[in-house]
């Protein structure tokens, strides 16, 4: 093997070596921003919320499954608003708010339930 190939292979396993360290302090569960970034990727359409969930699965932290638990109540909630006839025109307008409230304010790195059924949100789905 030649010098210059051996020195690109040395840079190539470095650079692998960094990602990898960088990956794992990403999303150490005592980064946290680690779980900062499972709490807004849990806010990005339900294939999303599956991401998050696979991805706090791994590495649990306290501010990811907060907010997996807050989003899977709020797309449960729409789903159940969209069924009664009169309130389901309005049920997605209502979603998308709390959505957007829970996703500033996860953004934000506050643990804030959203109005009247957040703390309900947390009992129901605690094994998340």
């Amino acid at each position: 093997m030649s010098e210059e190939n051996k020195d690109f292979g040395d840079k190539a396993e470095d650079a692998a070596n960094d990602f990898k360290e960088d990956l794992k302090q990403t999303f150490d569960p005592k980064n946290p921003d680690s779980g900062k970034t499972v709490a807004i990727i849990a806010h990005i359409t339900v294939i999303g919320w599956i991401v998050a969930l696979i991805m706090n699965s791994q590495n649990k932290t306290e501010f990811g499954s907060y907010y997996i638990r807050q989003t899977l109540g709020i797309w449960i909630l729409g789903f159940i608003l969209g069924i009664i006839p009169v309130v389901g025109c309005f049920a997605f307008i209502i979603c998308v708010v709390l959505i957007i409230i829970s996703l500033v304010n996860a953004a934000n790195d506050k643990m804030v339930p959203i109005v009247g059924l957040g703390e309900y949100f947390q009992d129901w789905f605690k094994s998340l």
